[in-house]
């Protein structure tokens, strides 16, 4: 099962059940009342994918995979189509994350302190995920420290004092409007005086302006690299499930400014179209790191992309 123990699983499919009810209600009724596996079918699985936020290229090639293997292998049995159904949506998500490493809260050898900046537009449950994120790496046993460089809503800090203490951890922060580039270098200059494991750095997301929002986050990375040449090391991208296809226009604008390197997929449990995460995937070419699927400090799980195809599709 991976990364993904039983418990996790568990919480995983009782996130996705309005996903799971969308999907796997109407893919179980094609499959059983289909005789034939001819176009019709196939134009009816396009429906139910695209409808579920699937994404017209990702449902393409699908579908053209599945035509391609039953060529090959003759096949017209549903149970096996429904097989073949899982392994192409496996092998698109799975070629982007091969690579990933099977402890997600590791931290890479040598670096330290390890520098996450977290950006996603006002609403995308930025704040809750990085307190979540403080509570899951200090749980490992790690020395966290929060940058709080959202400085124009006050809102903001006092949501991430709340979630630091509830996860244990100290926070850096100043007045609203400061400027959130000296916030970024103080954190920094903080962690390395005190032998701090990982840091994690909230930025403002205010995409009304949307050229001003990514100026300065260019600015923030820059400040930061006055202080740790390399950092940060991995710039995180939180995206709200719910938003369906616009989730791919803003991981567009972030990626652009700051090179974007993972992805947090939040309220998943509160969209029957998390089909969306495949679109995502498959647009961006960037591996999803967690994902969303409740309120609680530990409703944040890691990514596994079987886990979360059989949470979707098994019932």
């Amino acid at each position: 099962m991976g990364i993904i123990d039983k418990l996790n699983l568990k919480k995983i499919k009782d996130g996705l059940t309005k996903t799971r009810n969308n999907l796997l209600e109407k893919i179980s009724n094609l499959f059983s009342t289909t005789k034939i596996i001819d176009e019709n079918f196939f134009a009816n699985l396009e429906e139910i994918l695209i409808t579920a936020d699937v994404g017209v290229d990702m449902t393409n090639m699908i579908i053209s995979g599945l035509k391609e293997r039953l060529k090959k292998e003759s096949i017209d049995d549903t149970r096996t189509i429904f097989s073949f159904l899982k392994d192409e949506l496996s092998k698109i998500l799975n070629s982007v994350h091969t690579f990933q490493n099977p402890e997600p809260f590791a931290i890479p050898e040598g670096v330290k302190p390890f520098v996450i900046m977290i950006v996603g537009v006002n609403g995308v449950g930025k704040t809750t995920t990085i307190g979540k994120l403080a509570y899951n790496y200090k749980s490992r046993g790690k020395k966290v420290l929060i940058g709080a460089a959202d400085t124009f809503r006050a809102a903001a800090n006092e949501q991430l004092e709340i979630w630091a203490e509830r996860a244990g951890v100290d926070i850096i922060q100043q007045q609203k409007g400061a400027d959130p580039g000296a916030v970024a270098f103080d954190t920094l200059k903080s962690a390395l005086a005190r032998n701090i494991d990982v840091v994690l750095i909230d930025t403002a997301g205010r995409l009304h302006t949307k050229t001003n929002l990514m100026e300065e986050l260019k600015k923030i990375k820059k400040v930061m690299q006055k202080v740790i040449p390399d950092a940060p090391h991995e710039v995180w991208l939180v995206l709200d499930a719910t938003t369906g296809q616009n989730a791919i226009q803003q991981a567009r604008y972030f990626t652009q400014a700051v090179g974007v390197t993972g992805l947090i997929i939040t309220k998943l449990d509160g969209t029957a179209k998390g089909g969306v995460l495949f679109a995502i995937v498959n647009e961006l070419k960037i591996p999803v790191k967690f994902i969303g699927v409740g309120e609680g400090i530990d409703d944040l799980q890691p990514f596994d992309p079987d886990a979360f195809i059989d949470a979707i599709l098994e019932k």
